[in-house]
């Protein structure tokens, strides 16, 4: 994996460049922040853990844009997981790579399958939807692991919801016999089309979220306004002393 640039944000060290640098045949763990998860793992250590022991981590949400630029004076782009998903499947396009997909229901899986067969006919994939339950027990990860490791795929997609998806991939990726492993979560329901993503003028001018949450929201709410708001009070806090920090800094 070549070099790539990264912003020191929250204890985090974020991309800050796109994402062509990635390989397919390089070793790497890749998962993604966004105001939700940041808020998430200031609560659960082994969730900040996994982020912070990412190869790579992507800003996947225009808070953590605005915080970057806000903080730190540093202008950055927003890379959903869903580019990265669709960066990845191009590239073992053109390679004739394969993934694997673990994660999701069956029917949610069985509908990615014909709809990568459609897009993707040069990339070999392969699937398993493992029980849905709070915590897995070993035979769980051992059965996950088992399914990963016969099809031994360049790249592997954890869609499991955080922060479950990104504590198990940090856990368990050593056992693993794959290149690339990112969790990419809602990507899977997207792509499915189980769940329709806002199209790109909501993207563009940074409004993905709040279509999500008037398409959504009872389960959008937690996420955007119950966690938003002690995210916005930090990123004001953060804000007023940006100017004290570089005064001592520059003294």
């Amino acid at each position: 994996m070549s070099a790539f640039k990264t912003i020191h944000l929250f204890d985090y060290d974020i991309l800050a460049s796109d994402i062509g640098f990635l390989q397919t045949g390089s070793k790497s763990l890749v998962n993604t922040i966004n105001q939700y998860s940041y808020i998430m793992a200031e609560k659960d250590p082994g969730f900040k853990k996994a982020l912070q022991d990412a190869d790579v981590l992507l800003p996947d949400g225009i808070g953590v844009v605005v915080a970057a630029r806000l903080i730190e004076g540093k202008k950055i782009k927003k890379v959903a997981g869903a580019d990265l998903h669709y960066y990845l499947l191009s590239k073992l396009q053109e390679e004739g790579g394969s993934c694997f997909y673990l994660g999701s229901s069956e029917n949610t899986l069985a509908a990615i399958k014909k709809r990568l067969n459609g897009e993707f006919p040069a990339v070999r994939s392969g699937f398993y939807s493992p029980p849905y339950k709070p915590q897995f027990d070993e035979a769980d990860n051992l059965g996950m692991i088992n399914a990963v490791n016969a099809f031994k795929p360049d790249v592997l997609f954890v869609g499991m919801t955080a922060p479950k998806q990104e504590k198990w991939s940090n856990e368990q990726r050593d056992q693993l016999n794959a290149n690339v492993i990112c969790s990419i979560g809602a990507v899977f329901d997207f792509y499915a089309g189980t769940i329709e993503r806002p199209g790109q003028f909501w993207i563009k001018i940074g409004l993905e979220w709040f279509i999500r949450l008037l398409k959504e929201p009872k389960r959008m709410s937690r996420r955007y306004l119950y966690y938003g708001f002690p995210f916005g009070l930090m990123l004001l806090r953060e804000t007023i002393r940006r100017p004290f920090r570089k005064k001592q800094h520059n003294s």
